[in-house]
């Protein structure tokens, strides 16, 4: 419950209350390997190592939306997340390098991804470091980025429920994600802080 979760709560409440069937994993609770680096999956394109990670990416996989949310904790995600989205190496090389993602790029432009992390701090770049790592991991699953919600300041706020407009504002992106993708739009929403 705490600030981030409390963002990708209300999104998901949006996005549910306009018809959206909607699922939460939180990846603190799952228990899985890193990646070994063992290459292994550039001859199969499948992971040896059959847990979790790899249910989940094929749930991911047959969605039409996801959101990634994650605090930023010196400057950075998570250690869980950073090691979920290396475990997707295997799904990088079906697509870049076996030819065999089972999203075509007409698809991707209608499925959408989203990120929302939350930051003590009010420094300007205090996220920079997490786009990249967001970009890779949606062009891998065949998503779109679609943009997000980035609350900084938190410490000023005194946490997410102070800030003034954050809880409102992921709302309405729940609510327009599921419109966007029942109406068969791409999507053009830009991150926010």
């Amino acid at each position: 419950r705490g600030n981030t979760e409390q963002l990708l709560d209300r999104l998901l409440e949006g996005a549910s209350d306009a018809g959206g069937i909607t699922e939460k994993v939180v990846l603190s609770t799952l228990e899985y390997s890193s990646c070994k680096g063992c290459n292994a999956c550039h001859k199969t394109g499948s992971c040896i190592m059959d847990d979790v990670v790899v249910e989940l990416y094929d749930r991911m996989l047959a969605a039409d939306c996801i959101i990634i949310s994650s605090p930023i904790y010196t400057m950075g995600i998570t250690a869980e997340l950073k090691s979920f989205i290396d475990r997707a190496h295997y799904l990088w090389v079906r697509h870049f390098q076996l030819g065999t993602h089972v999203i075509s790029p007409e698809e991707k432009q209608l499925r959408r991804g989203y990120f929302l992390s939350t930051a003590g701090m009010d420094q300007v770049d205090v996220f920079n470091t997490a786009f990249p790592m967001m970009k890779a991991l949606f062009n891998i699953l065949g998503f779109t980025h679609c943009g997000g919600y980035l609350a900084s300041n938190m410490d000023g706020y005194g946490g997410i429920t102070g800030h003034p407009t954050a809880l409102d504002d992921v709302y309405r992106i729940g609510v327009n994600a599921v419109t966007g993708i029942k109406a068969g739009r791409p999507c053009l929403e830009m991150a926010r802080r």
